[in-house]
């Protein structure tokens, strides 16, 4: 265990479930950005985990203030704020995250009870894929309150979103604000009719002639495959859902109020119910507050309908 003089300002504790590439990587933006003041790795590779572990530790003199050790059970995940669950099979190249999904259904869903009975108040995002399929299913099989489990849904896909928008427009990803709704998957969209460039519409940068109206869907497949596309070169994503789940973890413990497009189970969302998907949503110590209605065009609607039909249909090929 690894503890400085200083600590962290924030007492929170932080459990990550699975440290392969994706959660290792949690675990060291959280001690860079001493965003908690506990961390707790656990994976049934033990071996690897406590190699994660040391790694992370070497940088915590020069970098953090972070205490982070292995865990050998979850019940040393007692008394967490936060679990985040990255644990699961890994998405091969060519593999939809749908693919996954029998597989992760049964390990996800499987350690949440147990989660819960060391730490019954913990917010629980599930990062694993497919994340918004198995966010509905933990909530419908453990009969789980909405704000209380739910997945990261489309945080990363946004920040992909915008640094390819700045890329193309040549300005600051500072400047971009823009939405990616719908499944974390193949059936997401951008919302473009709210997308803006510092303050400006992006569709008012079309007018311009600075982007191309075809360049849009263009755009917007280069989001909806981001992944597979890195995965495809060096195996796996970790730096930028890194970012992003520290970043939904962050707003929960210092209780942020910060509007992240999660995905949290719907109810009457421009219709939708029963569905975990992503929406613009408050997060904050509560866990994921809120979902906000965000003006759509009809076209948009029909696409988050579609992108709710298609989780379902995931969720009920289960049954």
């Amino acid at each position: 265990m690894l503890e400085s003089e200083e600590g962290s300002d924030n007492l929170a504790k932080l459990s990550i479930i699975g440290a392969g590439a994706v959660g290792s990587t949690i675990a060291y933006t959280a001690m860079l950005n001493s965003s908690v003041n506990e961390i707790v790795l656990y994976d049934l590779d033990f071996e690897r985990a406590q190699a994660e572990v040391d790694d992370i530790g070497h940088a915590a003199h020069l970098a953090g203030f972070t205490r982070i050790r292995t865990a050998k059970t979850l019940a040393e995940t007692v008394q967490s704020d936060v679990v985040v669950i990255t644990a699961g099979a890994k998405r091969k190249p060519g593999q939809t995250r749908l693919e996954l999904l029998a597989i992760n259904d049964s390990i996800v869903l499987g350690m949440i009870p147990e989660i819960l009975e060391h730490s019954p108040d913990t917010k629980i995002v599930i990062v694993s894929n497919p994340c918004d399929v198995l966010a509905t299913r933990a909530v419908i099989q453990h009969d789980l309150p909405a704000n209380q489990v739910f997945s990261s849904g489309n945080v990363l896909d946004s920040s992909r979103l915008a640094w390819i928008l700045a890329q193309r427009l040549s300005v600051s990803v500072r400047s971009v604000s823009a939405w990616v709704l719908g499944e974390h998957g193949d059936s997401q969209f951008p919302l473009w009719s709210q997308a803006r460039i510092g303050g400006i519409p992006l569709l008012d940068f079309v007018g311009y002639g600075r982007i191309k109206q075809s360049e849009l869907e263009e755009i917007a497949q280069q989001v909806r495959t981001a992944g597979a596309s890195v995965i495809a070169g060096k195996g796996a994503t970790n730096y930028g859902i890194g970012a992003s789940t520290m970043a939904i973890v962050e707003a929960i413990v210092n209780d942020q109020n910060v509007v992240l497009p999660v995905a949290r189970m719907l109810d009457d969302y421009l219709g939708v119910t029963g569905v975990a998907l992503s929406a613009p949503t408050i997060v904050n110590a509560s866990g994921a507050a809120k979902s906000l209605l965000v003006p759509m065009s009809d076209g948009e609607k029909q696409l988050f309908k579609s992108s709710s039909d298609a989780v379902r249909a995931s969720v009920e090929s289960l049954d």
